[in-house]
């Protein structure tokens, strides 16, 4: 125990991946004679225990050796030191720096001579206004370290999700970035995910009391801006607009902020300025009948609250609907009323329909697979990984 540990504290002193100094670990035993031929070699789980690393880790090291004909993966039974081993001599350690001697070049396996990296992305929807960029920002960056991508939609769908991350772990991916659905209840899938250590990073929001790293944007100090910027411009009357919150993070942040604002500024908020109950912005659900039922939800909202004279909305299609209800009353944007929310698409020309908050989503993408890179490597990462974002001036507020 004690050399094992020693063994660990030497590693981690060393610039090595985890997957090759578990790997330089198992072959120095087989070559000093601690393990031969048929001993069985610790499992995945146990590698992956003892290192303090996932299992994907542990398994790749496995692989590794397994390629080398070192040991042989029995199906079902684990892992075992070859009964017929190539020359051990030929066989350097990896070098962390790919600085492997000529001699034993070609029979040492070298970081190309690992499978390539391949990451699941898995999310309920994207547009143009939201999604799409982080979609680019993932896949770039998966491009630039030779990484493949596959992509799910769950269309806000737990049981898809679910089902999403069962397939892609039976299909073998490295690591999973997930851009959770909205709901109350967490998936199980991605709580067992979490606590097997596999490599898994949120994307959008963060998940209360799930330790795993999260990229979003910072959406209580967004919304608090957004309000602020009213607020500073003489409007004290404000509705807040969403979709329920149901224990969404992007969704109570930006509730938060809207409050926060109004509290900074000594001024009372009507509960009955907010209205969390529109459902059409949600995946598969923006088509004519339940645009038509929020469009009119709002139109109550406003008839019933006549001296508003400004709204937050949480979504751009949402900011859509407020728009049009506000026309259907007679209302004039921004003279009578002025609106501002989060997200729009991208206007080459610079004429965006709404005062927005632009999240970079791009910046989001990459950090994301970043950060797999580091989990990947076993170190440690950030639990929150908040990503800067801008507020941009449409003619909503003009």
């Amino acid at each position: 125990m004690i050399y094992q540990d020693m063994v660990i504290r030497m590693m981690h002193k060393m610039n090595v991946p985890l997957y090759e100094r578990i790997y330089n670990h198992l072959l120095e035993k087989i070559k000093n004679g601690e393990l031969t031929s048929g001993d069985r070699v610790p499992s995945e789980k146990e590698l992956a225990d003892h290192f303090n690393v996932s299992r994907i880790t542990s398994k790749k090291a496995l692989e590794l050796l397994a390629l080398q004909k070192v040991i042989e993966r029995v199906q079902g039974k684990g892992s075992f030191v070859s009964q017929n081993l190539p020359d051990l001599d030929s066989l350097k350690p990896l070098d962390p720096n790919g600085d492997q001697e000529e001699d034993g070049a070609k029979n040492a396996p070298a970081r190309s001579a690992s499978p390539m990296k391949t990451i699941a992305f898995i999310l309920p929807d994207f547009a143009d206004s939201y999604g799409l960029r982080l979609i680019h920002g993932v896949e770039e960056r998966c491009s630039q370290i030779g990484a493949r991508m596959f992509i799910k939609l769950t269309y806000d769908n737990r049981e898809e999700e679910e089902e999403a991350i069962r397939s892609f772990i039976h299909l073998g991916v490295d690591g999973i970035v997930i851009f959770p659905v909205h709901g109350e209840h967490y998936n199980p899938e991605l709580v067992r995910l979490v606590l097997d250590k596999f490599p898994v990073v949120l994307i959008d929001r963060y998940l209360k009391g799930i330790a795993t790293a999260a990229v979003y944007t910072d959406n209580r100090q967004a919304a608090f801006e957004l309000t602020d910027r009213l607020i500073q411009r003489g409007h004290t009357q404000i509705g807040f607009i969403s979709a329920p919150a149901d224990n969404t993070s992007t969704i109570e942040d930006r509730i938060i902020g809207f409050t926060m604002a109004f509290a900074k500024r000594g001024l009372s908020l009507p509960p009955g300025h907010m209205m969390t109950n529109l459902y059409s912005s949600l995946p598969r659900s923006f088509e004519s009948r339940n645009i038509s039922v929020d469009i009119e939800t709002v139109r109550r909202f406003v008839e019933g609250n006549p001296h508003l004279t400004a709204f937050v909305v949480a979504e751009y299609n949402l900011a859509l609907i407020v728009h049009q209800a506000l026309i259907s009353l007679g209302k004039r944007i921004p003279e009578d009323c002025q609106i501002v929310c989060f997200d729009s698409p991208d206007e080459p020309f610079g004429n965006h329909r709404f005062t927005h908050v632009r999240q970079d989503e791009f910046a989001m993408g990459r950090k994301a697979v970043d950060l797999l890179e580091k989990l990947w490597d076993g170190e440690e990462v950030q639990m929150h990984n908040i990503i800067p974002y801008r507020i941009i001036e449409g003619s909503s507020t003009r």
